[in-house]
């Protein structure tokens, strides 16, 4: 029998099952993940985050001292990055007293992040520079058919616009097909409808995950592909599960920024392996 303390936190309802795993010796497996995500059998959640000290994760090869941060989809796959996560994941640190200061360097699979605590919720952290494909590639879902623009993330994204009223009726139930020579191992697909030249709505279905009422990453691609059709600088991104803010530097660093609170702390006990 094994038995792991836990936190549950969410952002813009984006939620997560956190532990902790310094040395890394935890080792939870798909069905661990896809049990502690489970919103009937385990805790649930969008996806699963594990604090494990860099210089224990093999994939990592910047400063050993710093947290990593290894986010797992909720059906247990693996992923790059994650811009709620991350944010949920530096507000539990500060709380647990595992990281101190106003900012914090996080490891991830996407390179390395810095995580600003503001006040009250709000949690701001670096991004990277997103890059945004001119090129245009297909998604389906059900009989339908949109074409988009690919963005990385350090996570796969296509992203689509629609109108305000078609985005309301999209039934996001299924699970999209794409073209897989582009996107190998998937990507989040983020319909976008304009609400003006600094400010739009979006809904997401997350690789792994299915809809769900925020994606970070996602709304930084959204951002991005507004920022090359009208130039702004800073977008608001409307999601179900509330507000999202990016700032883009002059050299196309992207920023967000949004809450981050933990809900909720205590022990699960896993199912036998």
């Amino acid at each position: 029998m094994r038995t792991w303390s836990f936190a549950k936190g969410h952002g813009t309802l984006n939620d997560f099952v956190l532990i902790k795993d310094r040395s890394g010796m935890l080792n939870p497996s798909v069905d661990d993940v896809r049990f502690l995500c489970d919103r009937r059998a385990g805790i649930g959640g969008d996806g699963f985050l594990r604090a494990v000290r860099a210089e224990n994760m093999p994939e990592w090869d910047g400063a050993p001292n710093l947290w990593f941060m290894d986010y797992r989809n909720a059906d247990g796959s693996m992923a790059e990055m994650c811009g709620n996560g991350i944010r949920v994941f530096a507000r539990w640190l500060t709380e647990e007293d595992l990281a101190t200061g106003d900012v914090i360097e996080i490891a991830t699979r996407a390179g390395l992040r810095q995580v600003t605590m503001g006040r009250g919720s709000r949690v701001t952290t670096t991004m990277g520079t997103p890059c945004w494909d001119p090129g245009q590639t297909w998604i389906r879902l059900g009989d339908r058919e949109w074409y988009g623009h690919p963005v990385d993330v350090g996570n796969d994204h296509c992203v689509i616009r629609v109108s305000e009223e078609e985005l309301a009726n999209l039934d996001l139930t299924g699970t999209p097909r794409m073209d897989r020579a582009r996107f190998p191992t998937g990507a989040n697909v983020e319909f976008v409808a304009d609400l003006d030249p600094t400010h739009v709505r979006m809904r997401v279905l997350e690789r792994g995950v299915g809809e769900t009422m925020s994606c970070g990453t996602g709304v930084v691609a959204a951002s991005l592909d507004l920022r090359v059709r009208t130039g702004a600088e800073a977008v608001s991104v409307n999601v179900p599960g509330g507000t999202l803010k990016v700032e883009f530097d002059p050299d196309g660093g992207a920023r967000l920024t949004g809450p981050a609170v933990i809900v909720a702390r205590g022990e699960v006990t896993l199912p036998d392996a």
